[in-house]
């Protein structure tokens, strides 16, 4: 007799997951008699699979991100945090969806030119600035970045470009500029130094925004200092006869202040630290000559023996009128 039953088959598992196995095949068998000796069996194989259902939300794989504008300006925006979400099932009602945030930031290309600040400076530089030493900064600005906003400066005129050079600081980016050749007040009161400030790395695709360099004016106004009197010459060699009567004139120095208002110039003998060594020559310069305050003029003071000392050397000296300096 054959009966036909209908079985009902049900998970184990409270959380069978079909995205980590979709197919199961069980094998079911049948026993008459209770599983008693001698009872008949039989078995049968049921290929079960997984229906799916939407219990994921959607997952980013990579995808690129292009811009919506054509010209993004990192100097004035450069950081952008984008939020991106993925919806399953068409965005119907049901579906799961998952987002992300992601940060962009924006890299630096060389589209901006250097500008000073202003056209013109200017700069005080006293006459006895030493040759070599930095007398002055100027500085461009650049909105890049990096290499994009490296700066080369450069004196493009004669007159500045023959007293003066410039240089830049890697660290502050700023034009350095020092003496090439000593100043003089007397001479030359005033410099003027065009100065160009030019990008050592420009982009071919923006050389339509025009030159990447800018220029500016820096006005060098030497100050005045106090020099001392300068003599017509280093040394001077002077004859006298040695029967020559005292007050006899030996001979005159002239010596004139170099400074703008050209002060007056006192003249006075003296001695100084090589003549003294030599067995007093220095002194004996002194106690046989005497010299003119104003005029300069050399006379002898007593009789001279050419057989005893054939020869004086004699330090003079020349002052300011109402100033302390030599």
């Amino acid at each position: 007799m054959k009966n036909n039953i209908t079985r009902v088959i049900r998970t184990a598992l409270n959380n069978m997951d079909r995205e980590a196995r979709e197919h199961y095949a069980v094998v079911v068998q049948a026993k008459d008699m209770a599983g008693q000796v001698g009872g008949l069996s039989g078995s049968t194989t049921i290929n079960i699979t997984l229906s799916d259902v939407n219990d994921n939300p959607p997952k980013f794989p990579q995808r690129v991100i292009r811009t919506a504008l054509n010209n993004m300006d990192r100097e004035a925006r450069e950081h952008y945090a984008v939020v991106v979400q993925a919806k399953d099932m068409a965005g119907q009602v049901g579906g799961l969806s998952g987002s992300t945030t992601i940060n962009i930031t924006l890299s630096d290309v060389n589209d901006n030119p250097p500008k000073f600040p202003q056209k013109n400076y200017h700069q005080y530089v006293p006459e006895s600035a030493q040759v070599g030493k930095p007398v002055a900064k100027i500085k461009a600005n650049d909105e890049d970045l990096g290499v994009n906003a490296e700066i080369k400066y450069t004196i493009i005129n004669s007159e500045g470009a023959n007293t003066f050079s410039i240089a830049t600081d890697r660290d502050s980016r700023e034009g350095v500029v020092s003496l090439k050749k000593p100043l003089n007040y007397e001479r030359k009161k005033t410099y003027t130094l065009h100065i160009e400030g030019t990008n050592t790395h420009t982009d071919p695709r923006f050389t339509y925004l025009g030159s990447f360099k800018d220029t500016a004016t820096l006005k060098v106004t030497v100050g005045d200092v106090d020099e001392p009197p300068v003599f017509s010459m280093e040394y001077y060699i002077m004859d006298v006869y040695e029967n020559a009567p005292p007050g006899t004139e030996v001979g005159a120095v002239t010596a004139r202040d170099p400074d703008t208002r050209n002060s007056p110039v006192r003249y006075f003998m003296g001695t100084n630290e090589d003549e003294e060594e030599e067995e007093g020559e220095g002194e004996e310069g002194v106690r046989y000559f005497t010299i003119d305050a104003d005029s300069g003029v050399i006379r002898t003071t007593g009789p001279l023996d050419r057989e005893a000392q054939p020869w004086h050397n004699i330090t003079v000296m020349a002052s300011e009128v109402g100033f302390n300096s030599l």
